[in-house]
């Protein structure tokens, strides 16, 4: 069969691609198109557009990249109607999705959306454009089933894929010793920067996260270089620093790290699943934080605080962010402080509320089944 997805972003692109597994487990014959990045490639099909193109983040970066997103936009419904997919999944990206899948569904295709848009935080009026247009929901954090329900969705859980994706890249943890050796760098304990995947995240950021380096002179510092960018980003951050930047790397990073200064997103998550004590650290563009500030309902930002429903990891935010909070944080979770140890009990909470692994190939079967179904 024939199924057409949409990701556009680093994280869609890297559980997209563990759907894929998935499907081709099931259907061994599956031919996929797509809107995504590299990770996508490698499991085959057609490549027509990489996230690199799409990532716009904050209101304002969207307004003013309205002209290439309605371009990218139109080219995929042409795009979609050329390829007549049995199956189109949606991966995230609502802002593009949920048009895509307006689009979708009255030219008549089965329409999956596989990780919800975060409609508990903020724009629950998308609750009605996903009731009308959505044939399945797929979401991925167990706190959503009630919420999508009482909605009047009946959505589907089979588990967080993050689980399949840490353990597909790194199914044993690396030694620190091995991961300084393979990167040319001096064997110390090391504090991971986990700065964003796009250049607004970057700016906005890291310079508050490098200005506790000196702070922590036992430590070295290395940041998770995004797949989405290159090192002449972080270049001119990190100019005459002991700063180091390895890409393609994050959970080996992350895996052999005493702490990590993470800028919320998927990486709050996977910081805690690689059983990382961390520091949840976000600012952004002024009037964009302004405006998410009034109409953000949920009362914690990071992934790991909102599926358990408490304060497990310390989120520092905009103007809360500055070097004296963030060094007075990150210090509480240095080896031998009850900070620490009572975090890395809470993470053991968080997998056992997140479930098994293998929902990746869970969600695939069901996709495939309900294709054939119809």
């Amino acid at each position: 069969m024939r199924y057409y997805i949409i990701a556009g972003e680093a994280s869609g692109d890297l559980h997209a691609s563990n759907l894929m597994k998935g499907i081709k487990r099931v259907d061994p014959e599956a031919q996929f198109r797509y809107f995504g990045g590299d990770l996508m490639l490698a499991e085959g099909g057609t490549l027509v557009k990489h996230y690199r193109e799409m990532a716009f983040m904050g209101f304002l970066e969207v307004l003013q990249n309205l002209r290439a997103i309605s371009a990218n936009m139109e080219f995929c419904k042409k795009d979609i109607l050329a390829y007549q997919p049995d199956a189109l999944i949606l991966v995230d990206y609502p802002g593009f999705n949920l048009r895509i899948a307006r689009f979708a569904k009255k030219a008549g295709f089965k329409v999956f959306y596989y990780i919800a848009p975060k409609v508990w935080a903020w724009k629950e009026s998308r609750v009605k454009i996903l009731k009308k247009y959505v044939d399945r929901l797929f979401i991925i954090f167990p706190f959503e089933v009630e919420y999508f329900t009482k909605k009047g969705i009946e959505p589907i859980y089979e588990g967080n894929p993050t689980l399949d994706a840490i353990m597909h890249k790194l199914p044993q943890p690396v030694n620190l010793s091995e991961f300084c050796a393979k990167n040319s760098l001096p064997e110390k304990p090391i504090i991971a920067l986990v700065a964003g995947s796009r250049k607004q995240e970057i700016k906005y950021n890291l310079p508050v996260m490098l200005e506790v380096v000196n702070k922590f002179p036992d430590y070295l510092f290395v940041i998770a270089g995004a797949p989405s960018l290159d090192y002449s980003v972080y270049e001119p951050y990190i100019r005459g620093t002991s700063v180091n930047v390895v890409f393609g790397q994050t959970y080996e990073l992350l895996s052999c790290s005493t702490i990590a200064l993470v800028t919320s997103g998927t990486a709050t998550l996977e910081a805690a699943l690689l059983n990382v004590p961390q520091v949840v650290c976000y600012r952004g563009n002024f009037f964009s934080m302004l405006i998410a500030w009034m109409v953000i309902k949920v009362k914690y930002i990071s992934l790991v605080n909102l599926n358990m429903g408490f304060e497990v990891v310390k989120e520092l935010k905009q103007y809360d962010l500055n070097p004296d909070t963030l060094f007075e944080e990150a210090q509480k979770l240095l080896p031998g402080n009850p900070e620490r140890t009572k975090q890395l009990e809470q993470y053991e909470q968080l997998r056992l509320k997140l479930g098994q692994a293998g929902a990746s190939l869970r969600v695939g079967r069901r996709m495939v089944d309900f294709v054939k179904s119809r």
